[in-house]
């Protein structure tokens, strides 16, 4: 892949990379204020398919859309 398609696709998915690494965040902070179980679950079911998603919008853009989409 050329340089110039990566960023073009690092750029169309920024808003839902910059949702990832908020979700991650949150995590953390949940994990460091020793929220409850079932919180810190949540907030990573929530980061878990948000990266997911990253991943398969930036497969999609590179036009190697993954077996199945989660």
């Amino acid at each position: 892949m050329a340089k110039r398609s990566f960023i073009g696709i690092v750029e169309a998915g920024e808003a839902l990379i910059n949702k990832a690494i908020d979700a991650m965040r949150e995590l953390r902070v949940a994990e460091d204020a020793n929220a409850s179980a079932e919180e810190v679950e949540r907030l990573r079911l929530i980061a878990d398919s948000l990266y997911q998603a990253v991943i398969d919008f930036q497969l999609i853009e590179a036009k190697q859309a993954p077996d199945t989409i989660h």
